[in-house]
C-alpha cells in the first residue's frame, strides 16, 4: 500500500519544489524590469524542464546520493515508508516556506527529511560524520562562495562595460499631479479638486525606474545586446537548476524501483512545472524585489555567477541549493552596488536556519505516523 503512494508523494515534493525554486533563475529579469513576470515565469519552466531533462545523462551522481545510502543503513533506504515520510517531510516544508514568500533549499529540506525519518526508524545509526561531508558542508560554503563571486563578476562586467564606452541612461521621472484648493462657503469649508493636472518632472534614484544603456558594442545596440546576454544567462540558470535539483527529487522513486530513471525525471520535471506556473508569485515577489535593486547589466552578472557555481556542482555530484547560491549571488551583487536590502535578507537568511529542522520534524512525524 505504501508503495502506491510514493508516486504522488514525490510529485507533492517536486510541486513545492517547483513553486518555490523556479522563479530563481528569472528573478533578475523581472527585478531589472527586463521582462514580465509571466514572460520570465514561461522561460524559467522551458528551460528548467530542458534542464531536468539533462539530468538522465549527467546527474547520476546526485541521483545516488540522495537515495540516503551511506546516511541511513541501506536496507532503509529502498523502505516504501522512509521514503514516503522524506518526501512528506521535505515537500511540506518547502511548500510552507513558499506560502510565507520565503526562498528556501529543497536540498536542505531533503538533508533534514533524511535525518529526521532515520532517526526515528534507527535512532544512532545515522551516519553523522556522512552527513557532515556530503551534505552539510557544500550547503555551508555555496552561499558564501555565490557572495563572493557575485561581488567579482560585477566588478569585472563594470569595469568592461566602462571600457566598451556604454553608458547608463540618466533616470527621469514624469507625471501629472492634481492640487487640491480649499474654499469657505457659508462658514463651511470645502475641498475642491482642480480639474486640471500640471506635469511633474524629476530626477530619481535607478529604483524609482528603469535603467538602460547608451551604446554599441560590434554594432549591436548595447540594450538589445543587454537584454539577449540576460535572457540566455536566466535560461543557463533555470537550466542549472534543473540539473541539480531533479535527481534529488526522482532519487526517491528510483530507490523503491517504482520507476527507471527516465520515467522517474520525466514525473519530476512535469510536477516541477506545474508547481512553478500556478504558485511562484510570492517567492518572485522577494527573489525580485525584496533583496537588492538591480539593472539588466548587474543581473547578468549574478546569473552568471549562479550558472556556473551550479552546473559545476551538479557535474561533480555536490548537492549545493540552487536557492542559497543565487541569493548569494544577488546579494554579492548588492553589496558591489551598496543596494542590498537587509532587513528582508535577514528574514530569508532565517528561513534557511529553521528549513533542516523543520524538514527533520515533520519527516520524523511523518514516519512515526506511518509506522
Amino acid at each position: 500500500m505504501f508503495a502506491a503512494l510514493i508516486v504522488p508523494a514525490v510529485c507533492f515534493l517536486a510541486y513545492a519544489n517547483g513553486a518555490n525554486d523556479n522563479f530563481k533563475g528569472v528573478a533578475s529579469l523581472f527585478g531589472s524590469g527586463t521582462a514580465s513576470y509571466r514572460v520570465a515565469i514561461s522561460w524559467a519552466t522551458i528551460t528548467t524542464f530542458a534542464g531536468s531533462l539533462a539530468a538522465i545523462f549527467l546527474a547520476e551522481a546526485l541521483v545516488r546520493k540522495f537515495s540516503g545510502k551511506g546516511l541511513v543503513p541501506e536496507a532503509l533506504t529502498t523502505s516504501p515508508q522512509f521514503l514516503l515520510a522524506v518526501a512528506l517531510g521535505a515537500g511540506g516544508t518547502v511548500l510552507l516556506a513558499t506560502l510565507f514568500g520565503f526562498p528556501v533549499s529543497t536540498t536542505h529540506g531533503l538533508t533534514g527529511a533524511l535525518v529526521g525519518a532515520g532517526a526515528v526508524a534507527v535512532g544512532g545509526e545515522v551516519n553523522i560524520a556522512v552527513l557532515g561531508k556530503a551534505f552539510v558542508f557544500p550547503l555551508l560554503v555555496s552561499p558564501l562562495l555565490a557572495v563572493a563571486t557575485g561581488a567579482i563578476v560585477y566588478a569585472v562586467f563594470h569595469r568592461l562595460r566602462v571600457r566598451l564606452g556604454i553608458t547608463e541612461k540618466t533616470c527621469v521621472c514624469a507625471g501629472a499631479e492634481r492640487t487640491t484648493l480649499a474654499a469657505t462657503v457659508a462658514g463651511s469649508a470645502l475641498a475642491l479638486t482642480n480639474t486640471l493636472p500640471t506635469i511633474s518632472v524629476t530626477v530619481d534614484e535607478q529604483s524609482a525606474c528603469n535603467e538602460r544603456y547608451e551604446g554599441d558594442v560590434l554594432g549591436i545596440s548595447a540594450d538589445r545586446l543587454m537584454d539577449a546576454l540576460h535572457f540566455l544567462s536566466a535560461g543557463a540558470v533555470s537550466f542549472a537548476r534543473g540539473l541539480n535539483d531533479t535527481p534529488k527529487i526522482a532519487a526517491l522513486l528510483l530507490a523503491t524501483g517504482t520507476l527507471n530513471l527516465r520515467w522517474g525525471v520525466a514525473v519530476v520535471a512535469s510536477a516541477m512545472a506545474v508547481g512553478g506556473l500556478l504558485n511562484a508569485r510570492k517567492v518572485a515577489e522577494t527573489m525580485s524585489h525584496r533583496i537588492t535593486a538591480m539593472n539588466p547589466g548587474q543581473g547578468l552578472a549574478a546569473n552568471l555567477s549562479t550558472a556556473v557555481l551550479v552546473t559545476t556542482a551538479s557535474l561533480h555530484g555536490l548537492p549545493v541549493s540552487t536557492t542559497h547560491v543565487s541569493v548569494g549571488s544577488l546579494l554579492g551583487m548588492g553589496i558591489a552596488t551598496r543596494q542590498t536590502k537587509w532587513k528582508p535578507v535577514l528574514g530569508v537568511l532565517a528561513s534557511w536556519l529553521v528549513t533542516l529542522p523543520c524538514a527533520a520534524l515533520l519527516a520524523g512525524l511523518a514516519y512515526w505516523w506511518i509506522g
